[in-house]
């Protein structure tokens, strides 16, 4: 979908055509939900914090300014659901990486055709999790938008209300960061 028909879809919702939101949620949830759970670790903290975010969204529709991107403008909602929800969390995040870990091992997806393939695989995303989970919270953003949400720098440095540099620098330093902890592991 355009940046046009989100304006019209949001013009409709606006005029109380309430089932055109749907239109929206089902557009976006799977990029909001990847990138809650690209933050949390958790596959039930994504859940809830997508829902958070749409919820947001829709109570804050009427704030929306229309030249805009609807796009940017809900990624940087959920984003900020994602931020409060782990100032309030008082967990290591490497716990997180855990309970991902668990998840994966206990078989999450189909049997494997190469197990032995699949299982080194999965152990580099685990230890690729783990080290994102390090990261401090404003370069972890920076490289899950550009990297995992496949954003430009762009739209990363809009949605993170930064420069186009900035943006740039958090996610080099970022991907320095993931390279010597992978390294260290490796």
């Amino acid at each position: 979908m355009t940046e046009g028909e989100d304006r019209k879809t949001v013009e409709a919702v606006l005029r109380g055509e309430r089932a055109a939101y749907a239109v929206l949620v089902d557009r976006y949830k799977d990029r909001v939900f990847n990138l809650a759970y690209r933050m949390t670790g958790r596959f039930s903290d994504a859940d809830d914090l997508t829902q958070e975010a749409f919820i947001r969204a829709y109570v804050n529709l009427s704030r929306f300014e229309t030249e805009k991107s609807f796009f940017t403008w809900l990624y940087t909602i959920s984003l900020n659901t994602v931020r409060n929800h782990l100032k309030k969390r008082n967990r290591d995040f490497i716990d997180n990486a855990v309970e991902w870990a668990e998840h994966v091992a206990a078989g999450a997806g189909p049997a494997a055709s190469d197990p032995e393939g699949d299982m080194n695989e999965r152990q580099l995303q685990e230890l690729l999790q783990e080290c994102l989970l390090r990261l401090p919270l404003d370069t972890r953003e920076a490289v899950i938008l550009r990297f995992y949400q496949d954003l430009s720098f762009e739209e990363t440095a809009e949605i993170l209300g930064i420069s186009l540099s900035a943006a740039k620098m958090r996610v080099y330093r970022g991907l320095e960061k993931l390279k010597e902890g992978l390294s260290k592991k490796g």
